[in-house]
């Protein structure tokens, strides 16, 4: 990494000291998660170049805050920083830079772990599976998330990630019968979430959620027949404002479709997962479509692959 970009990075999360002492008003704890539900709206809306920028200046005044804070009111924004740290580590994870998203994942480890919240604790811990997830590396998720499932003081949304994640880090070691015992037993648990705590809601937030992950899981598995249906089941429910979350999930159902020699039904899912990815500019999206194109080869002379290199050419060439 080029020492300008590393700097743009790590700029909002080491900023010098010390600062001037001020007066830290317990009332922007409340401001601060109201702009933090804000922040996830629009992230699952816009995608992550937009928004990099204003989460880490939050995080930023929320560090400067921090030096001048006591009491509850430090507790509060240690536990709102980690959050907002979270967030501006899985911007740049969507982005694409996972070095970024890996230093950002370390920084809400340390918040999490000054703020003495168990509960954070246990999240940080799964932030940094999904970036080993990213990794390729199964057996780094699988430690990461027993390390947090190993306190039994988590809430049951923490419990519900981390199980979740551990799947993820199953499928890449090819253990198919842990990640359906992880899913389901995580299904079990779903009830149960009942916190107020503004972040890591995905699993109350998405229809279908657990089983997003174990078609994503089954799709890593080379199962793309079930992969295919589940997919087919799950769509149907994800809403228009998780548009983000909706084109990665069609570029994952096409590469399902592919690997269950359905080509034609695979380049036809892709026309509106390309057209998503074009306005979003995930580099997660882009990934998958790098895997779809992988999974046409076997068509790629045939007009249904000469198809789909017409419609991925938009956001494919240069990248």
């Amino acid at each position: 990494m080029k020492r300008r970009t590393f700097v743009s990075v790590t700029v909002a999360a080491l900023m010098p000291g010390p600062v001037a002492r001020q007066h830290v008003d317990p009332a922007l704890i409340d401001y601060f998660q109201q702009q933090l539900e804000g922040h996830y709206r629009a992230d699952m809306l816009l995608g992550p170049h937009d928004l990099i920028g204003t989460v880490s200046a939050q995080y930023q005044l929320i560090d400067k805050l921090l030096r001048s804070a006591k009491g509850e009111t430090r507790r509060s924004l240690l536990r709102v920083g980690a959050a907002y740290a979270a967030l501006v580590g899985w911007l740049y994870q969507d982005a694409g830079d996972v070095g970024a998203a890996s230093f950002w994942r370390g920084v809400t480890q340390e918040i999490a772990v000054r703020s003495r919240d168990p509960h954070l604790i246990g999240y940080s811990l799964v932030n940094q599976a999904q970036v080993r997830t990213d990794l390729g590396d199964g057996y780094g998720v699988i430690d990461l998330c027993e390390a947090a499932l190993d306190d039994d003081r988590i809430f049951p949304k923490v419990r519900v990630m981390a199980m979740q994640q551990h799947a993820h880090g199953a499928s890449l070691t090819g253990d198919r019968a842990t990640v359906d015992r992880l899913i389901d037993a995580a299904g079990g648990l779903i009830s149960r979430v009942d916190d107020d705590l503004p972040w890591g809601n995905a699993c109350r937030r998405t229809p279908g959620y657990l089983e997003v992950q174990r078609a994503t899981c089954y799709g890593r598995l080379g199962l793309g027949r079930e992969a295919e249906n589940l997919w087919s089941q799950v769509l149907d429910a994800v809403p228009a404002t998780a548009r983000r979350d909706r084109g990665v999930y069609l570029a994952r159902h096409a590469t399902a479709a592919a690997g269950a020699r359905e080509p034609e039904q695979a380049v036809e899912i892709a026309r509106a997962a390309a057209e998503i990815a074009a306005e979003t500019r995930s580099a997660r999206m882009l990934r998958e479509l790098r895997g779809l194109e992988r999974a046409m080869r076997p068509w790629q002379d045939a007009p249904v692959g000469r198809d789909l290199v017409e419609i991925l050419a938009p956001v494919t060439e240069g990248s």
